[in-house]
């Protein structure tokens, strides 16, 4: 992850303390709750690293659940997020653990109804950024500054150029494309950050593609 200015050092207007263990967990716990879809009916929430030992004194904890709650990092709301989420019938779950990780500053999120369950992983890499590491078992490396269309297909020839022709139909410009797969033949995951919003069209198009089961779109910026 690249910063493009110093305000990105700096992070972005928000309810602190940190930029790091506040601003960026609640961007973890949004792109959760962003690929979900909707409020969860449970929300499991595992730190890990710095995060595990000061998510209570820095508020990881209140701003992890108020970007599952959809809270921006400004929303004054946010050091309510645990009062609101039990108001609201979330149940909530918070859990360390001793494991280690890659990044110090790394948190799992794994939210769920009676309809599905989505799981990641993130970690806050400094004023306020992020990445995600792991989207339901598939790695990546995304920061969901740029939209992002995510497509879960099979594991076929052709996939990249058949979502790429229609990409190009529409003269939308690709600025990263990432692709992961659980086995050879399976499902895969394909991520493309775009320098643009891909349409509702757009999408419809792509998702008619055979073999492909699933698409959406996804930014934090607002």
């Amino acid at each position: 992850m690249k910063y493009k200015s110093v305000f990105d050092i700096i992070g972005p207007i928000m309810v602190g303390p940190s930029s790091s263990h506040t601003a960026g967990a609640a961007r973890i716990g949004r792109v959760a709750r962003r690929l979900f879809g909707r409020k969860p009916a449970l929300a499991q929430v595992t730190f890990y690293g710095s995060f595990a030992k000061t998510y209570q004194g820095h508020g990881s904890d209140v701003a992890t659940i108020a970007g599952i709650l959809d809270f921006e990092t400004s929303d004054l709301r946010l050091k309510d997020s645990l009062n609101i989420a039990q108001n609201e019938g979330m149940e909530v779950i918070l859990k360390t653990s001793n494991v280690l990780t890659e990044h110090p500053n790394t948190a799992r999120v794994r939210l769920s109804d009676e309809k599905e369950t989505i799981e990641i992983v993130g970690v806050s890499i400094g004023g306020g950024k992020i990445e995600v590491l792991e989207i339901n078992g598939f790695t990546c490396q995304l920061g969901f500054d740029s939209p992002t269309l995510l497509v879960l297909h099979e594991d076929r020839f052709g996939m990249i150029a058949a979502v790429a022709k229609v990409l190009t139909q529409h003269r939308i410009n690709v600025g990263l494309m990432e692709v992961s797969r659980h086995d050879r033949g399976s499902r895969a995951l394909m991520a493309v950050e775009t320098d643009a919003v891909v349409s509702r069209q757009v999408m419809e198009e792509i998702r008619k593609i055979p073999y492909i089961f699933d698409v959406s779109l996804l930014a934090l910026a607002d």
